[in-house]
């Protein structure tokens, strides 16, 4: 028999792919984010999308530099995830705060962290749903896949406006 499900616990039976951390540089200034709002969309060209709220000082870096890194982060960074995720760039430099290393893409003027067992240099694909939706779809370019490890949570360490 189903039952009434909470719907504010529905994402996680929808989002499969693993928190990642969003690079991102706009007039000589960098940040990084904290995503878990992400899909993959087609293969050629490979077409990635993402959810990016408005309010994320992110957002606007991204959407005027029309680029960005993904990039994955190993099981060992999980509490530098979760900083990262629960302050804003606003006032400070990620980078410096976590003690992340940011380095030059070969694509795109975001930077990769080097701490981060994949980075994905992204170009804007598609910009019609960012305002309406704060979808952007990105064209990615070569990745490197692994085989999904052990489940880790720690939902209750992220502030409720970032679940």
């Amino acid at each position: 028999m189903k039952e009434n499900y909470p719907l504010g616990r529905i994402r996680r039976h929808l989002e499969t792919g693993p928190i990642v951390l969003v690079s991102s540089a706009w007039k000589g200034k960098t940040n990084i984010m904290t995503m878990g709002w992400h899909m993959m969309m087609q293969f050629k060209p490979a077409l990635f999308g993402c959810y990016i709220w408005e309010e994320n000082h992110s957002f606007e870096m991204i959407r005027r530099s029309r680029e960005c890194v993904i990039n994955i982060p190993t099981v060992d960074l999980v509490d530098k995830v979760v900083g990262v995720g629960n302050c804003t760039g606003e006032k400070l430099d990620k980078f410096e705060k976590f003690g992340l290393t940011p380095l030059p893409a070969n694509k795109v003027g975001a930077p990769l962290i080097e701490e981060c067992y994949a980075d994905f240099e992204c170009q804007l694909a598609d910009a019609r749903m960012i305002s309406s939706y704060g979808l952007f779809v990105w064209e990615g370019g070569q990745g490197v896949f692994m085989v999904a490890g052990r489940s880790i949570s720690l939902r209750d360490k992220f502030k409720r406006q970032n679940l």
